[in-house]
């Protein structure tokens, strides 16, 4: 069972007069002081853009100032509110910077962010303003009727309750001085975070670049992931079959003497090797082929060619090599369309093209088969298409009854 502390008049009026009061107090105060900073510069910047306008110039080198110093000025704004309110306000993605002072201003012209921090120096003189007023009137306010109230107890002819009156007038405008800090202290807190801090769409944006991130650090790590498999199976596995094989196979052929029963054994178990060794080949080479990583699309594409049971034309014109993940989808997508075109598109012939276009790679392949493919019926195309996506990739399937089909893949070499 949770115990509540019961707070006393004195611990309530101690909190009040805190340490957070005192900086909320220095807050108000030192804002003030900011602001004016603040729209000082603005306004003679701005002021001295239009009264010179007709010079042309003097705006080209105003303007780019003013813009230049605006983030200066919010990170003054944003280090005030870090020191006296612990309040941390983030500061958007900074933008590519530019040394064209015309392209600099065009770029501040147009996004919002400027738009926005101009509009928080602008309110700020208004609100510490009427803050720093509250606080002159509050605590000023005290000291002077606690000055009438002492002098009213001193001088004898005075009347007792004036002083009485006085002070309890004292103390109210000093109880109500933090109150009123607290009060302008969450008015800026709004503005400030509203205005200085990032928008909900700069949230949003930064926020969908994260999730790209880690879903390129997923996919990089799960190919690496296919790469160690294919080691280990090439490696260690596929060795073992190999040996297995070769001993069944000179048994086979030097243990003669053995009954028929034996030997019917021992061939049948020579065959299920090479099958099981043949079947471990084709799932090494369909989880990520060595030669890929050692030689490039062009040597493990003329592989999978030479092994397709329809007869295929191959043309690689990839003079810069693209990422290795994004060689093992344009590897998938090659390799799992021929699959296709043997199973299912009655053809007599196929083109594989892979080249690159600046920094995309696109990849077709044509067959001139019967048509009709369509991705709903079968999740060999699905699988392409969302392969594809991983790495934001299109892929374009073309298939009218009666053929030709082509299948095209766009996938970013960046």
């Amino acid at each position: 069972m949770a115990l509540t502390q019961t707070l006393t008049p004195w611990d309530r009026l101690r909190s009040h007069w805190a340490a957070p009061a005192w900086l909320r107090t220095v807050h108000v105060v030192t804002g003030a002081p900011v602001a004016l900073l603040a729209l000082a510069v603005i306004g003679g910047l701005a002021a001295v853009s239009i009264i010179f306008i007709w010079t042309i110039v003097v705006p080209l080198v105003a303007l780019p100032l003013l813009f230049w110093l605006l983030p200066r000025l919010t990170g003054l704004q944003r280090g005030r509110f870090a020191a006296f309110l612990s309040i941390e306000i983030p500061a958007a993605r900074p933008r590519p910077g530019t040394r064209n002072p015309i392209r600099f201003l065009y770029s501040e012209i147009r996004d919002p962010r400027t738009w926005r921090q101009l509009a928080y120096h602008l309110l700020a003189p208004l609100i510490t303003g009427v803050g720093l007023f509250a606080m002159i009137v509050a605590w000023s306010g005290a000291l002077a009727a606690l000055t009438v109230a002492i002098n009213y107890w001193t001088d004898r002819t005075a009347a007792e309750v004036e002083g009485w009156l006085m002070l309890t007038l004292a103390g109210a405008l000093a109880v109500a001085g933090p109150w009123a800090a607290r009060l302008i202290c969450s008015v800026d807190e709004v503005a400030a975070v509203s205005l200085l801090g990032p928008s909900a769409a700069d949230v949003l944006t930064e926020r969908v670049e994260s999730l790209r991130e880690s879903r390129a650090e997923v996919i990089d790590a799960a190919d690496a992931e296919r790469r160690r498999m294919e080691r280990d199976l090439h490696d260690g596995a596929q060795r073992r079959l190999v040996w297995l094989a070769m001993n069944l196979g000179m048994a086979r052929t030097t243990l003669t003497d053995l009954p028929e029963p034996a030997r019917q054994v021992i061939a049948q178990a020579h065959d299920e090797a090479k099958l099981a060794l043949k079947e471990l080949r084709d799932l090494v080479r369909g989880l990520h082929p060595a030669v890929l990583d050692e030689q490039g699309l062009d040597a493990a594409l003329s592989g999978v060619a030479a092994r397709s049971p329809v007869p295929v034309r191959l043309t690689v014109d990839v003079v810069r090599r693209p990422s290795p993940t994004i060689e093992a989808v344009a590897f998938f997508v090659v390799s799992e369309a021929l699959t296709n075109v043997a199973k299912h598109a009655e053809a007599h012939e196929a083109f594989v093209t892979v080249r690159r276009e600046g920094d995309r790679l696109i990849v077709e392949v044509l067959d001139d088969g019967r048509g009709g493919a369509d991705p709903a019926e079968g999740s060999g195309l699905r699988g392409l298409i969302q392969r594809a996506g991983s790495v934001d990739g299109v892929i374009t399937i073309l298939s009218p009854e009666g053929g030709p089909t082509t299948i095209r893949a766009d996938l970013p070499c960046g």
